[in-house]
């Protein structure tokens, strides 16, 4: 009877157990996660409202009057910057690092430029292993365009998606939050996982 009892204790706490051991795989896999190092790799579909962003290789050519979805988004306020940037992850630890999930935010100039959430498994084996993870930006670049605190970074920024010669490096912040899945709950990791990285007119080539 006694030993029924235990048995039947054991079994009530196995799922408990289960839980408790995959959320400490979880932690240890983003704890390695935050101990990567970031590089920026590449960009490509870059559109700037709905304009390739290869055909804005000189500043004067952010011009409305050549561009009419440009200055229609100025007129709207709405001036859609689309691209994917590619995230280069290296681990150096001796363990597995890995989530399932993460929320992203990536600025310019100390600006928001966008907050996005990521919803696959990133996987980044130890000793040195590699993983590209795609970066999609969706924006609305209106404010980045018109703000005197923000408009040349900007500029820059796009001359340097475009390939343009001659011009200074933008830098870049993305921000990364690892969530944990714990049933239907979610834990966000504790912080950001911040990449400061200076992108250069290379980067269409991922040079």
């Amino acid at each position: 009877m006694k030993k029924g009892f235990v048995l039947l204790l054991t079994l009530a706490s196995l799922p408990l157990l289960f839980s408790q051991c995959s959320v400490n795989k979880q932690l240890a896999q983003a704890k390695a996660l935050g101990d990567c190092r970031y590089s920026i790799a590449s960009a490509d579909s870059v559109y700037l409202a709905g304009v390739d962003i290869r055909q804005f290789r000189k500043i004067e050519d952010l011009n409305p009057a050549k561009f009419p979805r440009l200055a229609a988004g100025l007129l709207t306020r709405n001036v859609p910057l689309d691209a994917r940037i590619n995230l280069d992850i290296t681990n150096p630890t001796n363990r597995l690092a890995g989530i399932d999930q993460l929320e992203y935010k990536i600025l310019l100039a100390g600006q928001e430029l966008f907050t996005g959430f990521l919803n696959q498994r990133i996987e980044v084996q130890p000793g040195g292993g590699r993983a590209r993870v795609p970066v999609r930006i969706n924006a609305n670049a209106y404010q980045l365009f018109t703000d005197p605190k923000t408009r040349d970074a900007f500029g820059q920024l796009v001359q340097n998606l475009s390939g343009a010669q001659d011009t200074k490096p933008s830098k870049l912040t993305i921000k990364i939050k690892p969530t944990l899945a714990l049933g239907n709950k979610q834990i966000n990791y504790p912080g950001y996982i911040t990449i400061d990285q200076e992108v250069t007119n290379k980067i269409l080539l991922g040079q």
